[in-house]
């Protein structure tokens, strides 16, 4: 099983992120719909987002990017597998499924069941 699906939506340039590199990105993060594979559609599918005010579950009066050391374990094993493929300025949707997201126990601070399968909308804003 792969430990992610991407559909682009927007193609980016250059080369993905190395071992290491710094890579800064916007992001919503849903739970998925394991039939369709596509964001949940209950208001309580909507977890996290790094660049809209309402943040979700999360509100930020300031939304920041979000930026993490590529390849190094820092983020769940599909997110890393994933954002490892794109390119700067590239915008995709990352689906992944429960066992290489946050697995059979969830994640409760996010109010992320357990086995659930996550969508992420993710833009590359910087690879450093």
């Amino acid at each position: 099983m792969a430990t992610f699906e991407k559909n682009i939506l927007e193609e980016g340039t250059g080369d993905p992120p190395t071992t290491g590199a710094q890579v800064t990105v916007e992001a919503n993060l849903f739970i998925a719909n394991p039939d369709t594979k596509k964001r949940g559609t209950a208001a309580d599918d909507k977890i996290w987002s790094t660049h809209q005010s309402s943040g979700f579950l999360f509100p930020s009066p300031k939304p920041t990017p979000f930026t993490y050391s590529s390849g190094t374990g820092g983020v769940i094993k599909g997110w890393d597998d994933g954002v490892g493929t794109m390119k700067l300025n590239e915008r995709a949707e990352l689906y992944i499924p429960w066992n290489f997201a946050y697995g059979a126990n969830g994640h409760p601070g996010f109010k992320i069941g357990p086995k659930k399968d996550l969508l992420f909308e993710i833009k590359v804003l910087k690879i450093a």
